[in-house]
């Protein structure tokens, strides 16, 4: 059910976000050929002329557009993209594919390298540093300087996401977290009106729960989630992923041992089943079986269509840790080096992304938080339930930009805490273990990606 996909050590390291955990550089590698550059020599960033704004005025042409808006979320796009293929027939025409992130990813070096891949795609902030570091992205400081954006209008950490060694290769279009959603009628049973927002009131209210009759009031998943989960955690005692250059995995560290050792403890109190396969924690919870879930916003109006089933509410992450955090990712308009062979092509396609950033406030029905804040203060966008979840931008935590990071996170961070969650290992071991073949994989990054 999951559409979507993070700290760092400091503020200013907070350049990316999670996104799908699948995502593989090393089906990125392979298609670069090693360390090949795909769009080395022929991404025309050179040559192409300066995006000034304004409307597009060169001969009519056809734009690929990828995206992995396969949930909730891609009925709002597709929309926005009807009314800018209507206002704009004759002149561009914006075709769109949609494929699931986990598939998008290792898909699109290979397509643009043969001239059959996206020419503008959304991708997340934690991937944008792989696609950069390898040529296979356009920057796109023309258009941000044309469109008069700064860091002043946006969530300091989003902002700096899009830029890699100096250049800008992205325009922020959103901010999407993880939220506490809740059972109103079940907490009512346990003489609640909201979920609880510290740890001690919050594993009372599991009890509660359990003894006014919810078996499992709490699922705890070993996959998708899970790792959002111990993330969120991590930060929240205390913890970061990694270290500040990117050689050394952190999270195995005391703070990743309590953020792991909670999640296990919820499954031996009996709040969950031991083995909770893929989104059955998220279905449980819109079945009106458990009483919480933690799951990304992404998830509201899919939730908003199951009101016949359940009532519900949602809020910030507990502070189970001793201060306040949570997983978030954002995703990003990127135009790829594809697009630099045709002049037209690039201005058409930075054409359109000025028109898709000017409507966050259309893209907020989707369940997202607006990346800029103008558009968060707009009265219509301000009574949307997600946005009170950005009251306190600091909370936000992102993932490094570290090119192949999404492997390392997908066969060392991920793996660790099923294990853990599974009951196979105990939390000190399996962080142990995915901490060594993290030190593994961050050493072979550092030549896979040498410039």
């Amino acid at each position: 059910m999951h559409s979507t996909s993070s700290p760092f050590p400091s503020v200013q390291r907070r350049k990316l976000l999670g996104a799908a955990a699948g995502v593989t550089a090393a089906g990125f590698l392979t298609a670069c050929s090693g360390g090949t550059k795909v769009g080395a020599g022929q991404n025309g960033s050179d040559d192409t002329p300066a995006f000034s704004g304004g409307e597009y005025k060169g001969p009519k042409v056809t734009l690929e557009y990828w995206n992995g808006f396969t949930g909730g979320d891609g009925p709002h796009m597709k929309a926005m993209l009807a009314a800018f293929n209507k206002q704009y027939e004759g002149r561009i025409t914006v075709k769109n594919t949609t494929r699931r992130w986990e598939d998008l990813y290792p898909a699109m070096p290979t397509a643009i390298s043969a001239g059959k891949g996206p020419d503008v795609a959304v991708i997340h902030n934690d991937q944008i540093a792989t696609f950069a570091v390898r040529g296979t992205l356009m920057p796109l400081d023309d258009v941000v300087s044309a469109l008069g954006l700064s860091e002043s209008d946006f969530i300091p950490a989003v902002w700096q996401a899009g830029v890699y060694e100096g250049k800008r290769y992205s325009v922020p279009l959103d901010v999407h977290c993880l939220a506490d959603y809740w059972n109103v009628r079940h907490l009512a049973r346990a003489g609640l009106e909201k979920a609880p927002s510290d740890r001690a009131g919050y594993e009372d209210a599991l009890k509660e729960l359990k003894s006014a009759g919810v078996a499992q009031p709490f699922w705890m998943p070993n996959k998708w989630q899970a790792h959002l989960m111990f993330m969120s955690l991590l930060w929240q005692f205390g913890g970061d992923l990694y270290n500040e250059d990117g050689t050394e995995a952190l999270w195995g560290s005391d703070a990743g041992e309590e953020a792991l050792g909670w999640m296990t403890e919820q499954i031996r109190k009996g709040y969950s089943p031991a083995q909770v396969a893929q989104d059955s924690q998220y279905n449980a919870f819109k079945n009106d079986k458990t009483s919480f879930t933690w799951d990304g916003i992404w998830q509201i109006n899919d939730l908003k269509s199951a009101a016949g089933k359940i009532k519900w509410d949602m809020a910030a992450l507990p502070t189970i840790g001793s201060s306040p955090a949570v997983w978030t990712a954002s995703h990003n308009f990127v135009l790829t080096s594809q697009t630099g062979r045709d002049k037209n092509k690039a201005q058409a396609a930075k054409f359109f992304i000025d028109y898709m950033s000017e409507r966050s406030t259309e893209w907020a029905q989707a369940g997202m938080i607006p990346a800029r804040n103008s558009v968060r203060a707009k009265a219509e966008i301000a009574r949307l339930p997600q946005i009170p979840l950005a009251e306190n931008v600091d909370i936000f935590r992102f993932l490094p930009a570290l090119p192949g990071l999404g492997d390392v996170q997908r066969a060392a961070l991920e793996l660790a805490v099923q294990k853990a969650v599974l009951g196979q290992q105990s939390p000190a071991k399996a962080l142990a273990e995915g901490v060594e073949t993290a030190k593994k994989m961050l050493a072979e990054n550092k030549q896979k990606y040498a410039k």
